[in-house]
C-alpha cells in the first residue's frame, strides 16, 4: 500500500512563523517524522513507502519542514536571525501545541534529524523515545567538509539549475543501490520545480555558507534525555557513519544499528528492517 493509497488527513497549521503543513494517519501513541532536507523533499515524499506498517501502530504526525513541501518558505531576514534548525522547532512546537499533541515519539533524517536532536534538547518532557538517521548538527565528521552527498545538494540548484540527470546523480551519492529508485528520481525532480522551494534553497544554502554548516547540536548531546536509536547506513557519503561515535558517547541511553550496502535513506533502503526496528524501539505502539 502507497501513500496515495492511504487515507491521509491533511492539515495546514498557522503558526507565528508561517503555515505549516502536517499530513497524518493512523491511530494509537504519537509518532512525528520529520523528513531530510535534500531537493523536492518533503514529509510523505519521504516517508509514504513506511506509512502502511508505521499507521498499523502509530498515529503517525507529518509536518512538512519550514521551506519544504506546502509549507512557507523562511525568508532572507528570518534567515539572518534564526538557524534554520530553530526555525523549524519553533514553528514545529508551536503546530504540535495547535494539534493538541503534548507528547511525543520523534523520528527524524539527516535536516529532520538535526530538527529532532534539537527539539529533544529544548522540549526534554514532551519526547518519549527518539530515534535518528544520519542527523545533521549531532554528528562530528572525521573526515574533509562538506562531505559528497552535501556537494550534490549544493549544486543541484546552481549552474543550469534543475535537471532529471542531476536528481539521479543526488540519488546515487544518497543510495548505496541508484538504480533502484528510478521512480523516486522522477517524482522527487518534478517537486524540486516549485519556484518558491527553488528560491528558498538558494537562500538555505547560502544560510549554510554563512553559518559554516548546521548548529553544533553535539556539544548539549548530553541535553537529549529521551531513549535514543541510532540509524546510521555503512556507506552514508552525506552524514558518515564514522561521525556517529559522539552520539554513543554522550546521549545517556543510545543504541547504534548499523545497515551494510546502505547510504543516506535507511527508511528507503531497508525498508522492512527500518519498520521493525522502529516499531520495537517505541514499544509496538504501547
Amino acid at each position: 500500500m502507497t501513500a496515495t493509497e492511504l487515507e491521509l488527513t491533511h492539515h495546514t497549521v498557522s503558526t507565528s512563523r508561517g503555515d505549516i503543513a502536517v499530513a497524518e494517519t493512523g491511530t494509537g501513541p504519537v509518532l512525528v517524522m520529520l523528513h531530510g532536507g535534500g531537493p523536492g523533499a518533503s514529509a510523505v515524499a519521504n516517508y509514504g513507502q513506511n506509512l502502511a506498517a508505521l499507521s498499523k501502530h502509530f498515529r503517525v504526525v507529518l509536518p512538512d519542514q519550514p521551506g519544504f513541501g506546502g509549507s512557507y518558505r523562511p525568508s532572507q531576514e528570518e534567515l539572518d536571525g534564526f538557524s534554520i534548525t530553530q526555525i523549524a522547532v519553533d514553528a514545529l512546537v508551536e503546530a504540535f501545541d495547535q494539534l493538541g499533541i503534548e507528547n511525543f515519539h520523534l523520528l527524524g533524517n539527516s535536516l529532520g534529524g538535526a530538527a529532532a536532536i534539537a527539539l529533544a534538547q529544548q522540549h526534554p518532557d514532551r519526547v518519549i523515545r527518539l530515534v535518528l538517521m544520519a542527523p545533521g548538527g549531532g554528528w562530528l565528521p572525521f573526515g574533509p567538509t562538506p562531505t559528497e552527498g552535501q556537494k550534490e545538494m549544493w549544486k543541484y540548484y546552481n549552474g543550469e539549475g534543475p535537471s532529471l540527470s542531476k536528481m539521479k546523480s543526488f540519488i546515487g551519492v544518497m543510495t548505496a543501490e541508484p538504480k533502484k529508485w528510478t521512480e523516486t528520481a522522477e517524482a522527487r525532480y518534478q517537486a524540486s520545480l516549485d519556484e518558491s522551494h527553488i528560491a528558498f534553497y538558494h537562500r538555505l544554502n547560502a544560510h549554510f555558507a554563512q553559518r559554516r554548516g548546521m548548529d553544533p547540536l553535539w556539544r548539549d548531546l548530553h541535553k537529549v534525555n529521551a531513549p535514543t536509536l541510532l540509524l546510521w547506513g555503512r556507506d552514508d557519503r552525506t552524514i558518515t557513519l564514522e561521525g556517529a561515535q559522539i552520539m554513543l558517547k554522550y546521549i545517556r541511553d543510545v543504541q547504534l544499528h548499523v545497515f551494510g550496502n546502505c547510504g543516506h535513506w535507511v527508511q528507503l533502503e531497508r525498508q522492512a528492517e527500518f519498520e521493525r526496528l522502529v516499531t520495537d524501539f517505541l514499544g509496538n505502539g504501547s
